[in-house]
C-alpha cells in the first residue's frame, strides 16, 4: 500500500469515530475478524488437505501430488496452529511483590475499584522512564489475557505520589470494562496473522502465496482502520485519570513527565557519562539519579523543553497525540508548567528496604551492559585531556588552535570557561563563523542584545549559519516577550520569523540536492587536521566489523560553504539490517565539523570507484586490532 493510501484510509477512520464511535468499533471488530476468520479458513483447508492426502497414502497411492500434498497441508496446519498459539516474550525488570511495595499494591487495588476493572497479575520495576500495562494471552487467541504493568524507577524517582497515580490510572484506565477486552482482542487478532505470515515466508505453496497475499492486503488496511481507535483510547484514558485525581494533576504530570524526560536525555546521561574522564571503571548511573530527579528543573530549561514540545505533530507513527493535544482535550487550553515541581515522592510507595537493594541491582545491571562502551569513553577523554594539555603548553596559537582548545575544553566540561577563548578568536577575527555562533551560545541572558547583534552578523555573513542563527534569535526574542521586555520586539521577532521560514526552505533544497547529487560526485578532500583523523581512526578501532574506511567531503551548490561528510565504510559479515545498524552507531560516535552520512560499501563496483576517484582510506584494520 502506497503512504498517500494509508494517510487517507487513516483520515477516513478518524473522521468515522469522529461521527459515530460505536459504529466505527463495529466496523473494526467487523474487520479484525477478517483476519481470524482466514486463519481459521487456513488451519481448515489444511486440515481438510491433509485428511484427503493421508486417506490416499494411507491406501497405498504413493504418487508425487499427494506426498506433496500432505507435506505442504502439514506446513500449512503447522504455521497456523503457531498464529493461534503463540508466545509472548517475558517482561524484563524486577517482578514485584505486595510486600515489597505494599503501598503501591493497595494504590492499584483502589484504582481498579474505582475504575471497576481487572486486577493486576503481575508488576514488574524497570530501568525505564516510562509506565505501561501490557495484556499478554495466556493461550494464544483461545484464552484469557494476563495484566502485567511495568513501572520504571526513574519515573518513580521524577514524580510525586499524585502525579505518578494519575499515569498508572491512565495506564488501567486502557483495561476498563470493554475498553481493553476490545483492544486486547485486537491486539491478539494482529499477532495471529502476522506469527501466520512470517511462518510463510520460506513455504512455496499455493495456499501460502494467496494467504500471503492476503495479509500483504489486509495488514496495513488493519493497522489504519484501528489508529483512529488506538489514539481515541488514549484520550479516553487521560480522561478516566483525570476523574480519579483531577485535571489539574493529570496535565501537571503528563507536562512533567515530557520536560523531565528531556532534561533526562539532554542533562542527566551526558553528566553521568562524563564521568568516564576520572573513572575508568564504570559508575552506575541509578544510585544518582535519585538525587537528580528530585530536583526541580531550572526554568530556562523547562520554558525551552516546553516551548520545543509544542511544536510538535501529530503523525502516524506513534498512537500517542502530542503533549498539547493531550491537556487541550483534557483542559480546554494550552500545556503550562508545573507551578510546583515533583520531589521524587512517589518513591515512598516502595518498601525502603527493599529501594537500596533494586538501586544496587540496576547499577550493576548497567555497568555490565556498558563495560566496553565506558572504556572507549575514558579513552576519548583522555586523547582529548592530552591534546588539550599540549596546545595550552604551546606559545603563539593559531585560530584553528584556539577553537580546538575550545571545543576539547567543552568535550571535557560543557560547562567551561571559554568566552576568553571565543573573544582572542574575534579579535583577530571579527567575523570567524565558528566563533560567533559559540559566543552567542555561552552569553548570559542579560546580554540579549548583543547576541542579537552577533546573530545578525552570523545571517548576514554566513549562509550555512542562516538557519541556526533565525532559530536562536526567535527563541531569544519569544523569551524575552515572556519576561515582559518592551521596545522594538515585537517587530523583530516578525521579522526572524519570516527569516525562519526562509531559511527552512533554504535546508529542505539542500536536503534535495544532496538526495538526488550521485555519491560519488562533487568530492572534496575532507580537509581534517591530524588529531581529527586520528580521532575518527580511534573511534573506527571500536566496530571490528569495519575494515576500511574513506572520508570525504561533498561540494553542494545550494550551500556551498556547509561542510558535508560521507564516511564510506567496508563492513565484513554484516546481513543489510545489521550493516544499517552499525551506521548509525558510528554516525553517532564520529565528530566532524559539519554534517555527516556514513554509507556502507558492499559492492565491488563501488570499490572500483572509490579507486577511480583515487581516494585513500582514513582507516585499515590490522589484524592485531
Amino acid at each position: 500500500m502506497e503512504q498517500a493510501d494509508y494517510v487517507h484510509l487513516v483520515r477516513v477512520s478518524e473522521l468515522a469515530s469522529a461521527e459515530n464511535s460505536h459504529a466505527y468499533r463495529r466496523s473494526v471488530a467487523l474487520f479484525a475478524a477478517l483476519g481470524y476468520a482466514w486463519v481459521l479458513g487456513c488451519l481448515i483447508l489444511a486440515l481438510c488437505l491433509l485428511l484427503w492426502a493421508g486417506s490416499h497414502l494411507l491406501a497405498g497411492q504413493w504418487r508425487f501430488v499427494w506426498v506433496m500434498t500432505a507435506i505442504a497441508s502439514l506446513s500449512l496446519f503447522w504455521n497456523s496452529l503457531r498464529a493461534l498459539w503463540f508466545k509472548v516474550d517475558k517482561a524484563e525488570g524486577i517482578a514485584l511483590m505486595p510486600e515489597d511495595a505494599p503501598a503501591l499494591f493497595e494504590a492499584l487495588e483502589r484504582i481498579r475499584r474505582k475504575m471497576a476493572g481487572p486486577g493486576i497479575d503481575a508488576v514488574y520495576l524497570t530501568r525505564d522512564f516510562n509506565a505501561s500495562i501490557r495484556q499478554v494471552p495466556r493461550w494464544g487467541v483461545v484464552g484469557g489475557v494476563r495484566n502485567e504493568l511495568s513501572l520504571g524507577l526513574p519515573l518513580m524517582m521524577a514524580q510525586d505520589r499524585n502525579r505518578l497515580l494519575a499515569v498508572l490510572a491512565h495506564e488501567y484506565g486502557h483495561l476498563r470494562g470493554g475498553h481493553g477486552k476490545f483492544g486486547a482482542w485486537v491486539y491478539r487478532t494482529r499477532l495471529s496473522w502476522t506469527r501466520l505470515y512470517e511462518g510463510m515466508q520460506d513455504d512455496s505453496g499455493v495456499a501460502s502465496f494467496a494467504t500471503r497475499k492476503f495479509l500483504h492486503w489486509y495488514f496495513p488496511r488493519f493497522l489504519a482502520r484501528t489508529f483512529a481507535m488506538a489514539r481515541q483510547d488514549e484520550y479516553e484514558a487521560d480522561k478516566a485519570a483525570a476523574g480519579l485525581l483531577g485535571q489539574t494533576v493529570m496535565a501537571d504530570a503528563l507536562v512533567e513527565i515530557d520536560v523531565r524526560q528531556q532534561w533526562f536525555q539532554q542533562k542527566f546521561w551526558p553528566l553521568h557519562w562524563r564521568s568516564a574522564r576520572k573513572q575508568a571503571v564504570p559508575m552506575g548511573p541509578y544510585s544518582v539519579m535519585k538525587y537528580w530527579l528530585a530536583q526541580p528543573v531550572k526554568p530556562a530549561f523547562a520554558r525551552q523543553a516546553l516551548k520545543a514540545n509544542l511544536r510538535l505533530k501529530s503523525g502516524l507513527e506513534d498512537t500517542h497525540p502530542v503533549l498539547r493535544e493531550r491537556v487541550d482535550a483534557l483542559t480546554g487550553e494550552r500545556p503550562q508548567l508545573p507551578q510546583q515541581w515533583s520531589a521524587g515522592g512517589a518513591l515512598a510507595l516502595l518498601n525502603p528496604r527493599k529501594l537500596g537493594e533494586w538501586l544496587k541491582s540496576f547499577d550493576k545491571q548497567w555497568c555490565l551492559e556498558n563495560a566496553s562502551a565506558w572504556k572507549e569513553h575514558h579513552a576519548r577523554l583522555a586523547r582529548s585531556e592530552r591534546m588539550l594539555a599540549q596546545l595550552e603548553g604551546e606559545g603563539y596559537q593559531s585560530v584553528a588552535d584556539l577553537l580546538l582548545r575550545v571545543h576539547l575544553m567543552l568535550r571535557l566540561d560543557p560547562h567551561a570557561e571559554v568566552r576568553a577563548l571565543y573573544q582572542e578568536v574575534l579579535r583577530r577575527e571579527p567575523d570567524n563563523a565558528k566563533a560567533l555562533a559559540g559566543m552567542v551560545d555561552v552569553l548570559p541572558p542579560d546580554m540579549g542584545d548583543v547576541q542579537l547583534d552577533m546573530l545578525e552578523r552570523l545571517f548576514d555573513l554566513h549562509v550555512e549559519y542562516r538557519w541556526w542563527a533565525a532559530n536562536f534569535a526567535v527563541e531569544l526574542l519569544e523569551s524575552r516577550q515572556q519576561i515582559g521586555v518592551e521596545g522594538e520586539l515585537v517587530q523583530a521577532l516578525k521579522l526572524w520569523r519570516e527569516r525562519v521560514r526562509q531559511t527552512s526552505e533554504l535546508e529542505d533544497r539542500f536536503s534535495e540536492e544532496l538526495m538526488q547529487t550521485p555519491l560519488l560526485s562533487a568530492l572534496l578532500p575532507h580537509g581534517l587536521t591530524d588529531f581529527e583523523i586520528s580521532e575518527v581512526e580511534a573511534e573506527l578501532r571500536n566496530f571490528r566489523a569495519v575494515s576500511q574506511a574513506w572520508l570525504v567531503r561533498k561540494q553542494l551548490n545550494t550551500i556551498r560553504s556547509r561542510p558535508v561528510f560521507l564516511l564510506l565504510a567496508e563492513m565484513d559479515g554484516l546481513g543489510e539490517e545489521e550493516g544499517d545498524a552499525l551506521g548509525e552507531q558510528i554516525h553517532d560516535r564520529l565528530e566532524v565539523p559539519g554534517k555527516l552520512y556514513v554509507m556502507r560499501v558492499q559492492q565491488a563496483a563501488t570499490l572500483d570507484d572509490i579507486a577511480r576517484q583515487g581516494l585513500k582510506p582514513v582507516y585499515l584494520r590490522t589484524f592485531a586490532g
